[in-house]
């Protein structure tokens, strides 16, 4: 693909290309905000880490290796570059390779479909060839749909409702990411409909990669995994926490009870980290979710956490260097700063009070713009957007 000028074409929350030199300056932002040590042990834990390209899963990854020095896996799929430029992720991820071979830490990654059987077994191979086991699996996985490899049976997610219809504030996009305000009606799902997000989004897959490494021998002891979740403000319950997504993320907490006894013959634990709210390619095809990360933003400014802020702290109680925070449920809680109730007061009231005539001032809906182009390398500070860029980037060698 010859080189050309990349712009941030696409409608609404969905920009069809993505820019290679924006998205390594982001990922080169990242790993300063991870506040790197001066020195990083080179041969530091193995760890796994499943959505390792984008989000929460590109956080974690990029704070493990400069805080950490994990050697391993990062597991994700992504779209190379063809008729349009690669996804995000697929340059995330050959900026994060970067970074890895920069401080000389042995860690690849995968793209192929995470659900597969067969991707197990690569990945598996990987790890018993090159480390004979694993310390840490972070799964962070954010897909549309699953298709089970023994079933062969597709699943699709929906959001929506349980029981009864919602009605809402949320925000509409136009195509260059202007918001409007608007009222929305979320319909409930139906039973299959429920119960096929449960299967795409629970514990399912996440238990699938745990045993895979129990069976093979893999897991060292003090074992540690961990998947991402998130459980977000009364404003948002009825769509998120009470709805389709928080049925599976039910099951995904349900499931790490399952896991840690498992485990426990080789001293090793499974458990939940609830993060805070932020702006990821999953969380913005959520009704409601932006304009509420945008009033939130409001409210805290810079005392917002961002997800590798949050990553870092993650990691710290992985490796011991800090108590974990944990609930009364048992998982590990990243969002007090987001759930503190005078913040969630504030946020009650904006969000009774505003209006289209007052909507920029009450929501940070700059911020959230800039965020939302940054996810796919675009609005970031010192790139030339006007200089043209080769997107046929070749995806990192193991």
């Amino acid at each position: 693909m010859p080189e050309r000028i990349v712009s941030p074409t696409g409608r609404g929350l969905l920009l069809l290309d993505s820019h290679p030199t924006g998205c390594a300056a982001n990922v080169a932002r990242l790993r300063a905000e991870a506040d790197e040590p001066a020195d990083v042990p080179t041969d530091g834990p193995v760890a796994i880490v499943i959505g390792s390209s984008a989000g929460y899963g590109l956080a974690a990854t990029i704070a493990g290796l400069v805080r950490h020095g994990i050697r391993g896996v990062g597991v994700s799929f992504e779209r190379p570059p063809g008729r349009r430029t690669g996804t995000a992720g697929w340059y995330n991820t050959i900026a994060t390779d970067a970074i890895a071979r920069e401080l000389g830490h042995d860690f690849s990654f995968v793209n192929d479909d995470a659900f597969a059987d067969t991707t197990k077994t690569s990945v598996l191979d990987l790890i018993a060839k090159r480390y004979g086991g694993v310390d840490y699996l972070i799964y962070s996985v954010a897909a549309p749909r699953r298709t089970d490899p023994r079933s062969g049976v597709t699943y699709q997610s929906v959001i929506k409702t349980l029981g009864a219809p919602f009605s809402t504030k949320s925000l509409a996009f136009d195509t260059d990411g202007g918001a409007t305000l608007q009222d929305i009606t979320v319909e409930p799902a139906d039973e299959a409909e429920a119960a096929a997000t449960v299967q795409v989004m629970g514990g399912e897959d996440w238990s699938r990669w745990v045993d895979a490494l129990l069976e093979r021998g893999l897991v060292r002891d003090g074992f540690r995994t961990v998947a991402l979740t998130y459980i977000g403000s009364s404003v948002t319950a009825p769509i998120y926490r009470s709805g389709t997504i928080g049925a599976a993320k039910a099951h995904l907490e349900a499931s790490a009870k399952g896991l840690t006894e498992r485990l426990a013959a080789v001293g090793g634990s499974a458990t939940t980290v609830v993060n805070g709210a932020a702006v990821t390619q999953a969380s913005t095809a959520i009704p409601t979710i932006a304009l509420y990360t945008s009033l939130l933003r409001s409210v805290l400014g810079p005392r917002m956490q961002s997800p590798i802020r949050q990553s870092v702290q993650l990691w710290d109680f992985l490796t011991g260097a800090k108590p974990a925070d944990l609930d009364a449920e048992g998982r590990i809680r990243l969002d007090g700063w987001e759930l503190d109730p005078e913040v969630q007061s504030t946020i009650g009231d904006r969000w009774q009070l505003i209006t289209p005539d007052n909507l920029q001032e009450m929501a940070d809906l700059v911020w959230f713009r800039s965020q939302f182009r940054a996810l796919y390398g675009f609005d970031v500070p010192g790139v030339d957007y006007a200089k043209p860029v080769d997107p046929d980037l070749p995806w990192p060698a193991a």
